[in-house]
């Protein structure tokens, strides 16, 4: 075993230190070490150690690489550099951001222009930077125990807080404004001109705000009205706001709402829990009799449809130019609206769903919720479309609306955080056993087996191939083609021209 593990490191040496054919030549020897231009757009990347360690540039496609080319400016350069699963470190200089995670989720930094956050398990977290006026901020917080924040030119944006004690809260948890003592005793929350006073929250609350008052004692009995009023928008024009009269007398079982007093659209809610529960307005009337095992009839006149729901969820029908609805859950059932369209079998064992909204239109389909899942959005003014599908923990494929590919094998978290760039960064290298890239418009293309101890490019100026930490490798460019084995050149060398880092994809170091 030990003579074995040897000759491993004998080869993966010679490998790394023997004598490229050219000088400048990329070194191909994974997996121990593997330099190759990126497939999917302008940059270079290398990587060595298996999956364990990676770095990588990438430079705008206005910028042509070549043996005399200058290097590109600093500031157009991306960069990123991988030490897998510990440490990820990556900076976009074009849009001023750096970004790192340490064993993510544990520690994560982001940084765009003068705004940061630092986050240790999402829980502890620092902000800092500045807004559009200048004025620098920072924050601290340790959810749900300490929050606080400091502005160095607008002290009103100032609070602190040690919960459950004493504090005040700014834009935060969906409120402009909250204020507590001895949580949940007293607090006092504002959202817009609505301010509401708790004691005992939620049980006990006053409210007030512009034409509005109300109290509760919960579950007990709670009003609620707002008088019509009117407001200036966003375009400096008045506007009006309906308003409405709330109360509820042993919650859930009796409530009663008038909403929309002053609208074109009045809404009467009644509910008695379980006889009956009704909504009436000149657009839509809902009556439930029995809840929650009652027949549901809705007569939806601005949509045009009926529906009737027994067991609800379980049987639903609605016909009408609006809507048309067959359910039998989870045994099948299918829906149809003016702009999509779904249906399932055996939920949830299989749903399919299309959406139209012009321009655009998505048809997802699943298996087993994220067992196996294809979407694909198509632009219809143009035609192109961009697909994903993953089969967890099998595979991942995806297709952009530039037409580039990408597949790989395995995939273990990707198909539940599919847009999460930490975790392709951090540990999609740990599984991907097989990986491939395609560029229809750059003519490229690329195959990884065992973090490149096999690993095949095609490009427009040649192909290249290398196997067993570059044992064998082969060439083949409109010069000629070449052999090597055991690092030795075999047969025709082809030109200088055709032997660039990287096939073409590296700057010059």
């Amino acid at each position: 075993m030990a003579r074995k593990f040897i000759l491993l490191l004998t080869v993966a040496g010679a490998a790394w230190l023997a004598p490229s054919a050219r000088a400048g030549e990329a070194v191909w020897a994974g997996p121990g070490w593997t330099e190759f231009a990126l497939t999917l757009e302008p940059g270079e990347r290398t990587e060595a150690f298996g999956p364990l360690w990676a770095q990588e540039r990438r430079w705008p496609a206005d910028w042509q690489p070549g043996p005399d080319a200058p290097e590109p400016p600093v500031s157009r350069i991306a960069r990123t550099f991988t030490l897998a699963p510990l440490f990820n470190w990556n900076a976009e200089p074009t849009v001023d951001n750096v970004s790192w995670d340490l064993a993510y989720p544990v520690i994560t930094y982001d940084r765009y222009g003068p705004e940061w956050r630092l986050q240790v398990f999402q829980l502890l977290r620092f902000t800092g930077g500045a807004t559009q006026d200048a004025a620098r901020n920072r924050s601290f917080t340790l959810v749900p125990f300490f929050w606080f924040r400091r502005s160095a030119q607008d002290p009103a944006l100032d609070y602190g807080a040690v919960w459950p004690f004493y504090g005040t809260l700014q834009k935060r948890l969906f409120r402009d404004e909250i204020r507590f003592v001895m949580w949940p005793a007293y607090v006092q929350t504002r959202r817009r001109d609505v301010v509401t006073d708790n004691y005992l929250a939620p049980f006990v609350h006053v409210r007030r705000g512009e034409g509005m008052r109300g109290w509760q004692v919960w579950p007990f009995y709670g009003t609620e009205h707002k008088f019509p009023t009117a407001r200036t928008n966003g375009f400096g024009d008045v506007e009006s706001v309906p308003g409405y009269e709330r109360r509820f007398v042993l919650w859930p079982f009796y409530s009663a709402a008038d909403l929309g007093l002053g609208s074109t659209n009045p809404v009467t809610q009644r509910a008695l829990l379980p006889f009956y529960s009704g909504e009436h307005s000149p657009q839509k009337d809902r009556e439930l009799y029995g809840w929650p095992f009652g027949p549901v009839f809705v007569e939806d006149r601005a949509l045009g449809y009926r529906q009737t729901s027994f067991l609800f969820p379980v049987f639903t029908f609605a016909h009408g130019p609006g809507k048309q609805a067959a359910r039998v859950w989870p045994l099948y059932g299918t829906t149809r609206y003016a702009e999509s369209r779904s249906v399932f079998a055996a939920w949830p064992l299989y749903s399919h769903k299309d959406t139209w909204r012009d321009p655009l239109e998505r048809h997802a389909t699943r298996i087993g919720f994220f067992l196996y899942t294809d979407v694909e959005t198509r632009d219809r003014r143009t035609g192109k479309a961009a697909r994903r599908s993953d089969l967890w923990p099998l595979f991942l494929a995806r297709r952009d609306a530039g037409g580039n590919e990408r597949f790989q094998m395995l995939a273990v978290l990707e198909p539940f955080l599919p847009e999460n760039t930490s975790v392709r960064r951090l540990y999609s290298p740990l599984w991907a056993l097989w990986r491939s890239e395609k560029n229809p418009r750059a003519g490229t293309a690329s195959r990884s087996f065992l973090w490149n101890l096999y690993r095949h490019e095609t490009r427009p100026e040649g192909k290249k191939c290398s196997l067993l930490f570059g044992l064998f490798q082969y060439q083949s460019t409109p010069d000629g083609k070449r052999w090597r084995l055991f690092y030795l050149p075999v047969g025709r060398r082809a030109a200088p021209a055709g032997d660039h880092p990287a096939a073409g994809g590296a700057p010059p170091r």
